[in-house]
């Protein structure tokens, strides 16, 4: 079972008793807008999203709640924003910052609005809300005075759980200084019942306070819990029953287990059901989007069609790191696994490959139905020769007539093979014939000469030479030239693309002008 499927299914048993009574299901995650969203942010979505999908399969009612974080403080500088214009806004809420372009309506906005069109276009819709509007509007007003009585509780749990210690006068509340507007520099102490006492002064390493202090109601938006009390406050108030995390924050002691405990001692309510998932790394780095690491949703996006980056997303199970290096191979071999995966589906087979394919295509794309998928490595190739035509070539090498769909296929293929080689493929990927013979070609030994003067005489004498044919045949040469197998195929690449490797080589040289075939092997045979 699909592990999409099987969460839900654990979903609709442990729940039972709110499905029966009608009730929708709550799924919910989040993503602070503190600078461009990086691609690891969007597991969370699917991961999410699948769910709910799987829910609505099993005809279980439920509701995708995500919400844009816009009123932590800023507490850093991404490396591509003017440093010293923003500077002077940190410890701010992200919603009180202005926005880069100067036309969003605030800095959180500015990276939100990217983030929410990558998840449209991958699929997913869920219902989108901002945290400064949960607070402004009173909904936390109840949660804050909770955790404001019983303070002590969530220092203790602090301290049993994670070995964090707070003195005697801390409170889980951060204002906003009533002075210079920050949130992130206030310290809060005695609460009585409607107010508390502040102190807005050098508590935190990235922002500087104004040195101001008094009292100020913490309700109404004008103060914010500290994000593991926030965490668990915002299970209560939104009534969520899913919710899952990075694995950094579900480990022995770590937040997920903080904010669990204090929805239990301090909300007196069972924590949602947990899917821990694996970080998504891309080149084996893990990303930051206030500091501006790691390539972005929006990029990554942009190399995959959404039905593949839904697949990215789900044939992975969250358990499982998923390391994409757009400048490897990560690309091509993403495109063959699915192309495995959906041999299965085509095939009607009931298995998780099929299922796979299932939840990554849309309901009504036309790649539902059996057509033809062609190699994405080999499609990359063929764009590169712009002297073919791709569709000929692609009909001639699968031996069969392409269909509409097939053409569908083959074009959005290209076009993101076009764009990846445009932008991350590495040069094992990148092909370009050569004008001129490359000067490689002189340090050719003899045999490898020879060699080259024989299959320039065999193009000479045979002509239509389908890539299988052209197969067969350079295994016959290289058998009688007693080359090895690096002699004999980098002196065919390096008399083409003057580098040492490239493409299939009977396939390769099937799709060349047989004359410029000819010539050159003719030229480098006689240097």
């Amino acid at each position: 079972m699909l592990w999409a499927d099987s969460i839900a299914e654990n979903a609709k048993d442990r729940f039972a008793e709110k499905i029966r009574e009608g009730k929708p299901l709550i799924i919910r995650d989040e993503k602070t807008a503190s600078g461009r969203v990086h691609v690891g942010s969007l597991r969370g979505v699917a991961i999410h999203g699948l769910v709910s999908e799987a829910l609505t399969d099993l005809n279980v009612s439920n509701a995708f709640l995500f919400e844009i974080n816009d009123f932590d403080p800023m507490d850093g500088l991404p490396v591509y924003l003017d440093q010293e214009k923003f500077r002077k806004h940190m410890g701010k809420p992200l919603c009180k910052v202005p926005s880069p372009d100067e036309k969003s309506l605030n800095y959180a906005e500015y990276f939100a609005d990217e983030f929410i069109d990558v998840i449209k276009e991958v699929g997913f819709s869920p219902n989108f809300y901002r945290a400064s509007e949960m607070y402004s509007s009173g909904r936390f007003n109840k949660a804050i005075e909770q955790a404001l009585k019983k303070a002590s509780v969530i220092r203790d749990i602090y301290k049993k759980i994670s070995g964090t210690e707070r003195p005697d006068s801390w409170l889980p509340i951060s204002v906003i200084c009533e002075n210079c507007g920050k949130i992130g520099t206030t310290k809060a102490t005695d609460f009585d019942g409607m107010t508390v006492r502040y102190e807005c002064g050098n508590f935190a390493a990235w922002a500087t306070g104004c040195g101001s202090s008094g009292r100020v109601s913490p309700f109404d938006g004008k103060a914010k819990l500290p994000w593991k009390v926030e965490w668990a406050a915002k299970f209560t108030v939104l009534d969520v029953d899913i919710e899952g995390g990075g694995k950094d924050h579900s480990t022995r002691g770590g937040a997920r287990e903080v904010a669990d405990a204090i929805s239990r001692e301090v909300y007196d309510r069972e924590p949602p059901l947990n899917i821990p998932y694996e970080f998504f790394l891309v080149g084996g780095k893990k990303m930051s989007s206030s500091k501006g690491e790691g390539s972005s949703a929006r990029e990554v996006a942009s190399l995959l069609p959404p039905h593949m980056v839904r697949f990215l997303m789900a044939y992975k199970e969250p358990t499982k790191v998923i390391d994409f290096v757009p400048d490897g191979d990560t690309i091509p071999t993403l495109f063959d696994a699915f192309d495995k995966y959906a041999a299965s589906f085509f095939a009607g087979t009931a298995d998780d490959y099929a299922r796979t394919i299932d939840i990554s295509l849309p309901s009504d794309s036309a790649f539902r139905g059996k057509h033809l998928l062609p190699r994405f490595s080999l499609v990359s190739y063929l764009t590169q020769m712009p002297h073919k035509n791709i569709e000929k070539e692609i009909a001639s090498f699968y031996e069969t007539k392409l269909n509409l769909v097939d053409i569908q296929e083959l074009n959005l293929r290209e076009k993101y093979a076009k764009y990846w080689l445009s932008t991350w493929a590495p040069e094992d990927y990148k092909f370009e014939i050569q004008d001129k013979l490359p000067e490689e070609a002189l340090l050719f030994n003899e045999m490898q000469k020879k060699t080259l003067g024989d299959l320039s005489e065999y193009f000479q004498t045979h002509n239509n030479l389908s890539g299988p044919v052209i197969h067969a045949k350079l295994h016959d040469f290289k058998s009688a030239s007693h080359l090895s197998p690096t002699d004999f195929f980098s002196m065919i690449y390096i008399s083409i693309l003057g580098k040492s490797h490239g493409p299939k080589a009977g396939w390769f040289l099937s799709v060349l002008d047989r004359d410029f075939l000819i010539r050159r092997f003719k030229e480098a045979s006689q240097q």
